[in-house]
């Protein structure tokens, strides 16, 4: 099963690039801490330790392709993330695609299947604080 969620972020694809490619400064926007990994092949960690994973693919402004994995799943389980930017009139349109994800509930109990939490929670962690933090910063 796979999950694909659209936002438009009102900020140039640069400016959300740069964000969605340093894991470190996304999870800030959450009040939570990360570790950014640069490059293709760089280890990441995001929101608290919460989500890790790989960098696989980085095309500046344009694409971020990350592997991820959740501390409770099992040993070498990695979802795939795509983040694709394209220039819109409101700023970015910007389009998630995730493939791989679980479809077991987590070891803890917490979820009642991951797609359903991970489709939910888009909005929560990325789209939402991402586009407050650009509408701040289109009004200073």
């Amino acid at each position: 099963m796979s999950i694909q969620q659209v936002a438009i972020i009102p900020a140039k694809p640069a400016q959300v690039y740069a964000i969605l490619a340093d894991a470190e400064a996304l999870s800030a926007l959450s009040g939570m801490t990360g570790k950014a990994g640069y490059s293709a092949g760089d280890e990441f960690s995001a929101f608290d330790g919460h989500v890790t994973g790989r960098q696989i693919d980085l095309v500046p402004d344009h694409r971020v392709v990350q592997a991820w994995r959740f501390p409770v799943w099992e040993p070498g389980r990695y979802t795939i993330v795509h983040f694709t930017l394209e220039a819109d009139s409101g700023g970015t349109r910007l389009v998630v695609d995730q493939d791989g994800e679980p479809d077991e509930a987590d070891a803890l109990g917490c979820h009642q299947n991951w797609h359903d939490h991970l489709d939910a929670n888009w909005p929560t962690f990325y789209f939402a604080p991402v586009a407050r933090y650009f509408g701040a910063q289109a009004t200073s």
